[in-house]
């Protein structure tokens, strides 16, 4: 989770410097807007799982049509039921499928979407423990609803994947719903169904 230094009210349009847990600092150009306690005004969701909860903070002028996206689905209740489909240690989980909410799809879970595709909103965010990304085929443009969330840093997918959002809190989730037994698809045994509530 990157922590902001500021101590008043301000708001930062361009070459914000973002520092992360990790130490590093990148610079990007995309508004947040920062109150007196020093923590980020941005939309937010909880995703729901029976491991727990993650909270999740949007990069909406880094990637706004994803976020966009996201969020109109997420208050039609479109991933409610859908579960995490694809689980690989020390990488990353996926979900965001509503092919997955019905068990007797198994064949195409993967391969669903909500009828329409997002084009490409490549950033400077580095895929790293935590981030959310944007799941699609060989096709840079052709994101839909599917989403993974990271487990480690992967590098090799910076700037090939559009980066619009981060765990700011309960990562410790997905490393649970990583670490469950998953068949030769990396698909975990048991379902894990995702609710998601938009927080206002």
């Amino acid at each position: 989770m990157r922590k902001y230094g500021f101590v008043t009210l301000v708001m930062v349009v361009l070459s914000v410097l973002i520092y992360s847990g990790h130490g590093q600092v990148w610079a990007n150009d995309f508004q947040v807007i920062l109150v007196a306690d020093g923590t980020v005004k941005a939309p937010r969701v909880v995703l729901k799982t029976k491991f727990g909860e993650m909270e999740i903070v949007f990069f909406p002028e880094l990637a706004p049509k994803h976020v966009e996206s996201f969020l109109t689905l997420a208050k039609k209740g479109y991933f409610n039921g859908t579960i995490f489909h694809r689980v690989i240690p020390g990488f990353m989980i996926q979900g965001g499928d509503p092919n997955t909410k019905d068990p007797s799809k198994q064949s195409t879970f993967g391969t669903g979407g909500p009828g329409y595709t997002v084009p490409a909103e490549f950033n400077k965010i580095p895929h790293e423990r935590g981030i959310l990304s944007a799941a699609r085929t060989a096709d840079p443009n052709s994101a839909g609803s599917q989403f993974f969330i990271m487990v480690a840093k992967s590098p090799n997918l910076d700037g090939q994947y559009t980066v619009f959002g981060e765990v700011v809190k309960g990562i410790e989730v997905a490393d649970k719903v990583v670490s469950q037994p998953r068949d030769r698809r990396d698909m975990p045994l048991e379902r894990i169904e995702i609710t998601v509530e938009v927080l206002e």
